[in-house]
């Protein structure tokens, strides 16, 4: 394994109730708390009910930050930030998904920074000298892993850039997790989810050192249970074990741990960030139509990779199959199990209907370095084109 460095300083409280019981107790040094959410699922399904009654009567004063988009844009950031600000809050409490989670961590730095955040932390590495305000998560949506890490992707509108970076310093203190929270999320916003929890393995599995390390033997584990419960979960949305297992699998894929080691990849997140920039589409959509085609350019340079992924994951038979074919087998099956739980196969039923602009689109992708083959933009657009219909 390559040396590594671990840290991770978020407190997960897991399972049924865990909202209800610590809640309070967490937030008791708090005396004003910026309540950042979405759309409103959380008032519909009793969750908001649920955390507003709980803070008002340990008597917190709580200023509301609704309406943050499932691409947050660094206005919706500018404006939390002023909103924080403005009312003097001392901790910021995000309810909901990866969108939500990090919008609040960029409002966290923002709102107690004067420059701007985008051209120092967000358009290159920068460096947090300074305490953001503090953040606790409440997690609603299974998917993003952004409750266990310092992780923020961002969508500059202006730029037409979507990015993100990783601040040990924004990792949220504390991270309540019940399981039945996610039970009213729609099936597509589910679904959609679990495949970027699968990504997010994925990405990092794919890549260097090849040799026996633990990270891709934990990775290949987390694969198969997200394979499995996200089955179980399309089959009974409210089947508990399957959604808490989804769950922690999604934070298990990007709290480090199966990082540590590794060199990652995640140009098809680049690839699909430079999409969402451009055409608003879902995230985990987005991924779904981009991982297959992305593979089958790939697979030749990362070759004992795809045949460990073909047989330990899919658990496919050799069969007197050559290198090539069961390699190829196992990324069939990945694009089997991406139509069986009704994800989007091509660009075009993502909602993408202009072609002329993928050029300029697979011009604006960073290029990972760790991928197994160093990626062109030109073949960043032959992708593009294949993945179109």
């Amino acid at each position: 394994m390559n040396n590594f460095i671990f840290q991770n300083a978020t407190k997960v409280f897991f399972g049924e109730g865990c909202v209800k019981e610590y809640l309070a107790c967490l937030t008791k040094n708090a005396k004003k708390i910026l309540l950042a959410y979405g759309g409103g699922s959380i008032k519909r399904n009793g969750v908001y009910d649920e955390v507003t009654g709980i803070l008002k009567e340990a008597g917190k004063i709580l200023v509301e930050f609704p309406d943050i988009m499932a691409n947050p844009t660094y206005r919706k950031v500018q404006e939390g930030a002023k909103l924080a600000r403005e009312n003097k809050v001392d901790m910021i409490l995000g309810i909901g998904g990866g969108s939500v989670m990090d919008c609040c961590k960029a409002v966290s730095l923002a709102a107690r920074y004067d420059g701007d955040i985008w051209e120092d932390y967000w358009a290159r590495p920068g460096v947090i000298d300074f305490e953001p305000i503090s953040l606790g998560v409440i997690v609603t949506v299974a998917g993003t892993g952004s409750e266990c890490n310092g992780g923020a992707v961002i969508t500059n509108e202006e730029k037409k850039i979507k990015t993100g970076r990783d601040y040990p310093n924004l990792n949220p203190q504390f991270a309540l997790m019940d399981p039945t929270y996610t039970f009213s999320v729609p099936q597509k916003q589910m679904v959609s989810g679990g495949f970027d929890i699968l990504s997010h393995i994925m990405e990092t599995y794919f890549s260097e050192p090849n040799e026996d390390n633990v990270s891709d033997d934990i990775m290949e584990a987390l694969m198969k249970s997200v394979v499995r419960n996200l089955r179980a979960a399309v089959q009974n949305p409210e089947d508990y074990t399957a959604r808490s297992n989804l769950m922690w699998d999604s934070t298990m894929a990007e709290n480090r741990i199966i990082k540590m080691g590794k060199k990652c990849d995640f140009q098809c997140h680049n690839m699909e960030h430079q999409l969402g920039a451009y055409t608003d589409c879902n995230h985990g959509c987005g991924l779904a139509v981009l991982h297959p085609v992305y593979y089958r350019h790939i697979y030749r340079e990362g070759l004992s990779k795809f045949l460990r992924f073909a047989e330990n994951v899919w658990g496919i038979a050799r069969d007197g199959k050559s290198d090539e074919a069961l390699a190829l087998a196992g990324i069939d099956a990945l694009e089997g199990f991406i139509k069986e739980i009704g994800l989007p196969a091509t660009l075009k039923e993502l909602g993408v209907t202009d072609k002329k602009q993928l050029k300029e689109i697979a011009d604006s992708c960073g290029i990972s370095a760790g991928s197994y083959k160093k990626m062109t933009h030109e073949e960043i657009l032959e992708i593009f084109q294949e993945c179109y219909e």
